[in-house]
């Protein structure tokens, strides 16, 4: 029950992420592949990660990562931005374009927290707040976030 319940929740926001990508691929207004829409999930993810960072968490070669890292810095999605400590290191920083690209989940994310505060209890958010960050801090250690 509570698998079935946790993955309808998780494909429900992965659907409805595809469905307005695919919106936009109707309108010609998205210009990012499926896997570059993935590499900039990525990269949003990890907090403006570095080139060889990003490589090791999706598990590719730095040189396979620069390449798709130029494709996305040359449609615009993604800028280096020199780190101001160690003037030798880049950091991957998502554009505004990419921002306003990105808004699509997080959009739909605003409008479900909506949806959950008014169907919800104060104390019932407090406490699906308190799961969620046990899930995230200690239940998934697999994947790092900063």
């Amino acid at each position: 029950m509570l698998e079935d319940s946790f993955s309808a929740v998780y494909t429900k926001f992965k659907l409805h992420f595809y469905q307005e990508i695919f919106a936009r691929f109707q309108t010609r207004e998205a210009s990012l592949t499926a896997v570059e829409t993935f590499c900039m999930e990525v990269i949003q993810a990890l907090k403006e990660p570095t080139v060889n960072e990003f490589a090791s968490f999706v598990g590719i070669s730095s040189p396979n990562a620069a390449y798709k890292i130029g494709s996305l810095i040359q449609k615009g999605y993604v800028e280096k931005v020199q780190s101001p400590s160690d003037r030798r290191e880049y950091h991957l920083r998502p554009t505004q374009k990419y921002m306003d690209y990105y808004n699509i989940s997080t959009s739909y994310i605003r409008q479900v927290m909506d949806r959950v505060k008014t169907r919800l209890s104060p104390g019932e958010i407090e406490e699906l707040d308190r799961m969620l960050q046990v899930v995230s801090r200690e239940l998934m250690p697999e994947v790092e976030l900063k």
